[in-house]
């Protein structure tokens, strides 16, 4: 029993060692950790803008990594104040990209070959009224629950001030308005992800997740250009459309 506890223990320390694993840059710790699941994310989203499905499982390997890494203080891995929402959207991540992974590799088989796996579109006016509506308003449900919670079981690391909380809640809400939109195969996806960059960069330097600011500020620059290259790609397949009344072109 004693050899059983002794293994147990040694498991839980070498656990803990890896979420804490940090290298000391100036005033700032960057942890290992956070920083290969920031890279791993940065791939998976290159791979999104060549419309590729091996953007979905190489951004759930980042979701899995990230997870340990926003809620490692509550296993005493790491001192660092805990983000609950920035945890609990790498789940939601990864149930959201099943279904994306899904929905894309059935558009590539459909297509046959190395053809993209998603065919970009604007989103209709009721599908942006909708995705706007369900931000807003699921923000507003997500901060009251962190709240809540927070009011049941006070966080022994942090006092936090009102602003985390809704900023926690509308990167939460829209990381998956986000993801759902690319799944969907909605340009406006793109936009979505610069919304969250502009709340999420200021919160990530505020709590000491540098490496994840960072990557806000990274991707910020590349989801326009990756935004640009879905637009692109969108009015191509217009310009070939057939106008009404109009014959085909032929190929």
């Amino acid at each position: 029993m004693n050899t059983l506890s002794a293994a147990t223990t040694s498991s839980q320390n070498l656990f803990q060692q890896l979420i804490d694993l940090s290298i000391p840059i100036g005033q700032y710790q960057l942890h290992v950790l956070e920083v290969v699941g920031v890279l791993i994310g940065v791939a998976s989203a290159w791979y999104g803008m060549r419309r590729k499905v091996w953007a979905w499982p190489v951004g759930i390997l980042a979701n899995i990594m990230l997870f340990f890494v926003y809620i490692g203080a509550t296993f005493g891995a790491d001192q660092r104040i805990p983000l609950f929402g920035q945890a609990g959207r790498q789940v939601f991540f990864i149930i959201v990209s099943v279904y994306g992974w899904a929905a894309w590799a059935a558009t590539r088989r459909r297509g046959g070959g190395d053809a993209p796996a998603v065919h970009p579109r604007w989103t209709t006016p009721r599908e942006r009224v909708a995705v706007v509506a369900g931000w807003l308003v699921g923000t507003a449900v997500v901060w009251w629950a962190f709240v809540a919670l927070w009011n049941l079981a006070p966080n022994p690391y942090w006092t936090p001030q009102w602003w985390y909380y809704a900023a926690d809640a509308w990167i939460f809400v829209g990381s998956i308005v986000a993801t759902y939109a690319m799944a969907r195969g909605w340009n406006e996806f793109w936009l979505a992800w610069i919304g969250v960059d502009l709340v999420g960069v200021p919160l990530g330097f505020a709590t000491g997740y540098v490496p994840t600011s960072v990557m806000y500020i990274f991707y910020g620059a590349f989801v326009l250009y990756g935004f640009s290259q879905w637009v692109k790609v969108t009015r191509e397949a217009a310009a070939v459309q057939p106008v009404a009344g109009e014959p085909a072109p032929v190929p």
